[in-house]
């Protein structure tokens, strides 16, 4: 039997009742719709808060960490067969900085996916204005290189960021620090260090990130500046902050180069897991209800198709009696599922499209946030597509295989 008389057939059963049809495509709509929506909200605020991260967080953070004391002194020591047990084991102390840290970059430099790096000296102080004092950290770096790396220049409410590099013994404070000790532009600001070192800074600006814990603790200074405060040369760096290409890739370039270093490499994954795990919860929870809308317009679909069999189930034997065989009649059946599907999915790609664009207009004006983030991402409309008429093909599957089924000898005598 040629094909398109099975389209033909297909076509005209759909069209006899528009009504039903029309519901079971409107069923695919909006599943295709809700499915290209959420994932679009999902994919937008997930891009957000990462980006948002990197404001504070590079892709890899190079530092010297604590170790734990272990026995390979006491086995040195004692060359013998005997077990060495250590008890209650402590941190060792160590220095913070990092041994030779430009020779560290430069080595780093060369690794071909990676795109910034800047080092930087962190220090634990108290920020000291008349009786009133905050404890925070100072962060020592090249301010070029930093706002380069997390755009600091977007944060600022006011002053000059590169006064910093400027004006000797400037800093530029976190605006809660600010608000708590009532500093401005222009004002000074004692600050000590944890080991006892202090210094009189001016304040040359104003930062905020919206973050409150960073805003009432975070400050930015001159390396060379937290140097002396610290009491250090100018060969005391205390992590390398590294960005790369892509920073998906980021956890395995980590990697690298703590073999090649020896320190350890905290990629963005691991300094913000928390943020992760919340991702995929959300990924779960948005692909558990789109699934569910599909699949509540795959039952209506199979009910339509059942419903049409138990209608039509006299001409069914007639096309079988006339000639038409069992993949006939499945062809005849399944066709009329992915007219559903693909109807309701063209259809749906477009409301889909328009709903996106109008919830991405919404102003919110929550900090940074200025409009509700949403993603205009291609391959979402290509797995909508993929998966309603996947969908539709399954409901539509077992009520041809029914139909095919149909014996034409005992529905004619009956």
């Amino acid at each position: 039997m040629r094909p398109q008389i099975n389209t033909e057939i297909a076509i005209t059963y759909l069209s006899s009742r528009k009504k039903q049809t029309l519901i079971a495509a409107l069923g695919v709509m909006f599943g295709v719709s809700m499915f290209i929506f959420m994932q679009s909200l999902m994919k937008g605020t997930n891009d957000y808060f990462e980006q948002q991260s990197f404001n504070n967080t590079p892709h890899i953070r190079l530092y010297n960490e604590s170790k734990i004391a272990d026995t390979h002194l006491m086995r040195n020591y004692y060359k013998d067969s005997s077990v060495k047990i250590l008890d209650n084991p402590k941190q060792v102390l160590e220095n913070d900085g990092l041994t030779n840290p430009f020779g560290l970059m430069e080595m780093i430099k060369k690794m071909g996916d990676v795109t910034d790096i800047t080092p930087q000296v962190t220090a634990n102080v108290f920020y000291i204005s008349g009786s009133v004092q905050v404890n925070g950290i100072v962060n020592g770096v090249n301010m070029d290189e930093e706002s380069k790396m997390f755009d600091v220049q977007s944060n600022m409410v006011t002053g000059d960021l590169h006064d910093v590099d400027k004006i000797n013994n400037g800093i530029l404070v976190g605006k809660g620090i600010a608000d708590k000790l009532s500093l401005h532009v222009g004002d000074n600001v004692t600050v000590r260090a944890a080991t006892g070192n202090s210094m009189i800074m001016r304040v040359v600006g104003i930062f905020s990130t919206t973050v409150l814990q960073t805003d009432i603790s975070k400050s930015y200074a001159n390396i060379a500046q937290v140097q002396n405060l610290l009491g250090k040369d100018r060969s005391y760096v205390t992590d390398i902050k590294i960005n790369v290409k892509d920073y998906n890739n980021a956890p395995n370039i980590a990697k690298d180069i703590e073999k090649i270093t020896g320190y350890k490499a905290e990629d963005w994954v691991m300094a913000n897991e928390n943020l992760k795990a919340a991702f995929k919860i959300r990924a779960v929870i948005l692909n558990s209800v789109i699934g569910v809308i599909l699949l509540v317009a795959g039952f209506g679909i199979y009910n339509i198709l059942n419903m049409t069999i138990y209608e039509k189930i006299k001409e069914i034997a007639i096309l079988k009696a006339t000639g038409f065989g069992s993949g006939s009649v499945t062809s005849i059946f399944l066709q009329q599922a992915i007219y559903i599907g693909i109807m309701g999915a063209v259809v749906g790609l477009a409301v889909g499209f328009g709903l996106t664009y109008m919830v991405s207009r919404i102003y919110i004006g929550a900090g940074t946030l200025k409009y509700l983030p949403m993603s205009f991402y291609p391959p979402h409309y290509i797995e909508a597509v993929c998966f309603a008429v996947a969908t539709t093909i399954a409901a539509g599957f077992f009520p041809a295989r029914k139909a095919s089924k149909v014996d034409p000898v005992s529905i004619i005598r009956g």
